[in-house]
């Protein structure tokens, strides 16, 4: 006889999803062992069997501030007032890095991750969130180059100074993680029919730092090139970049109606990138 007195009562239940909207945190809060075990991977094994290993984390930034320096303020002559123009160039590219690390990590969400994508259930979001979170960490060994030279030019003499408005540093990174995270969400859904797409990206990123107020301050383009003035201005993520040099250089100044554009911006992208990703994931398996 059938004991209708057994529990049937499961710890979880896989079914399927009809939301077209879905952000389950409690979900992810209980895989968040395997969101650990996904940062640790992206932080550990991208170069474990390089010569420099994480090395390559301050070499990057290094070499690119010194180029920047060399040919855009020593040749070009852009220049950056009582700031150095390498720390100069250090603040921007030390930010920049964080956005592109976690676009370009996410963006290939689920192309790089069928296999596992195929064979196991577990919620989705939670790759491209490693990636934002791992990319976080790398982002605080680049900061404390960036506080090194800093320390260095203030002990030499140099005239430096933090903004009060320093403390809100934090947010402006959370604010580019998750503008990234949406962004990436988007294009990984969109490479998985167009493949080609993924070409792009790296071509993509490339223009934009460009437009994005990361070698020289807003306020030259309005002056040099007004004509084109407004691609930088409509550009949430030169916003980024020079609220964060005005709080940690006190150089250049701060938007209140660009940093609020910006916000709404990164939500809307967000949330977009979400939905995409969510439609997406219930059939790329047939498509990667």
């Amino acid at each position: 006889m059938k004991n209708n007195n057994v529990s049937n009562d499961w710890l979880f239940e896989i079914t399927p999803k009809n939301k077209f909207f879905s952000l389950n945190l409690k979900e992810v809060w209980q895989y968040r062992d395997l969101l650990f075990l996904f940062v640790k991977r992206d932080v550990i094994t991208v170069y474990k069997q390089t010569v420099l290993g994480p090395l390559w984390y301050l070499i990057q930034p290094l070499f690119t501030s010194v180029t920047f320096t060399i040919i855009f303020n020593n040749v070009a002559g852009i220049n950056t007032g009582t700031v150095p123009p390498f720390l100069f160039n250090l603040a921007g590219i030390t930010v920049w890095n964080y956005f592109t690390a976690c676009l370009n990590g996410t963006s290939d969400t689920f192309k790089s991750n069928a296999g596992i994508f195929g064979k196991v259930y577990f919620p989705r979001i939670i790759t491209p969130l490693s990636v934002v979170i791992s990319n976080l960490i790398k982002f605080g060994i680049q900061f404390l180059i960036f506080i090194a030279f800093y320390c260095y030019y203030y002990l030499i003499g140099t005239d430096l100074s933090l903004n009060g408005l320093v403390l809100f540093f934090p947010v402006l990174i959370i604010i580019m993680g998750i503008l990234g995270l949406g962004l990436g969400m988007l294009i990984s859904s969109m490479v998985t029919k167009y493949r080609d797409f993924s070409y792009l990206v790296g071509f993509g990123i490339q223009l934009l730092m460009y437009l994005s107020a990361v070698m020289y301050p807003m306020e030259l383009i309005k002056d040099k090139l007004p004509k084109y003035g407004w691609l930088v201005e409509y550009n949430p993520l030169a916003y980024i970049i020079e609220t964060a040099r005005y709080m940690l250089l006190d150089v250049g100044e701060i938007s209140i109606p660009g940093l609020l554009y910006t916000l709404v911006l990164t939500i809307a992208v967000f949330f977009i990138g979400l939905l995409v990703f969510n439609k997406t994931e219930k059939s790329f398996i047939d498509t990667v």
